[in-house]
């Protein structure tokens, strides 16, 4: 039997409403923002970049030439600006100091970009974030005029601390940078995106498709990933898988998963049967 038009609407109307990524006032049609590092070269990052259908690519300025070594293959050749959401990141930066320092050059080197993302670890074992640090460097370039986005752990009450500084999205990490463990404690994950009123993408711990449908079945706005694809065995089919779980993860949290069930229950129900 078909089912009638009249239930289809019903069963669409059930489901939650989508809206648009927005980010600083920039609204996105892609979810998977992907990073540039760990690449065989620049034409393996170009074509992975193509094949995840990202329009947000993060840089780590302090290892990524974008124009501070004249002379040298510029990222900028292969991934320009006026294609792309250049984000510049602090990856590698350990102080304060050193955070704001880095940002400040790339706002220099892109002709005042002023959309960043800030991590300040807070040691080389783990990768994680150095919370009082990260607060403080915030702070400073949220005065300093730069649109913040900010890596994070997976405390809501951190991720709402630095929503109300004034922070343009929180990036809770999902486990320790290039990893690939996957989301390890996705209620903590969920508590942060109820509360939120900022976008909220997972940023680190991604290690193949399944770990993007499940952050993105929780309700994240986006997912923020690199190694998982640079570092697979095909880069290129990766990140084209990588686009397609993000998408399949965004309606899998549109439509409303079915209720747990303790015992199982028949695909055809028995009642109202012929016979």
């Amino acid at each position: 039997m078909t089912t009638s038009i009249s239930k289809v609407k019903e069963i669409g109307e059930r489901a939650r409403p989508d809206k648009p990524l927005i980010v600083a006032g920039v609204e996105y049609r892609s979810r998977l923002l992907v990073g540039t590092g760990k690449y065989k070269d620049l034409d393996e990052t170009r074509r992975a970049v193509e094949a995840s259908g990202a329009q947000i690519v993060t840089v780590a300025i302090r290892r990524t030439n974008i124009g501070q070594s004249p002379g040298e293959p510029n990222l900028l050749d292969i991934l320009p600006p006026d294609q792309y959401t250049i984000l510049p990141n602090t990856a590698g930066c350990y102080t304060v100091d050193d955070a704001v320092r880095t940002c400040r050059l790339a706002r220099e080197l892109l002709n005042g970009h002023d959309l960043v993302k800030l991590e300040v670890l807070g040691d080389e074992k783990t990768l994680f974030p150095d919370i009082p640090q990260t607060l403080e460097a915030a702070e400073i370039l949220i005065k300093d005029g730069f649109k913040v986005m900010v890596y994070t752990n997976d405390d809501p009450i951190v991720a709402r601390r630095f929503e109300e500084m004034g922070c343009v999205a929180v990036m809770p990490l999902a486990a320790p940078i290039g990893s690939g463990l996957g989301i390890r404690n996705p209620y903590n994950i969920r508590f942060i995106v109820e509360a939120a009123t900022v976008p909220i993408l997972v940023d680190a711990g991604v290690g193949t498709a399944s770990d993007a449908a499940i952050a993105m079945e929780l309700g994240c706005d986006g997912v923020l990933m690199n190694t998982a694809i640079a570092k697979a065995n095909n880069p290129i089919r990766m990140a084209a898988a990588m686009k397609k779980a993000v998408e399949a993860g965004r309606e899998a949290y549109l439509a409303g998963r079915m209720a747990r069930k303790q015992y199982g229950s028949p695909s055809s129900p028995v009642g109202g049967t012929f016979f």
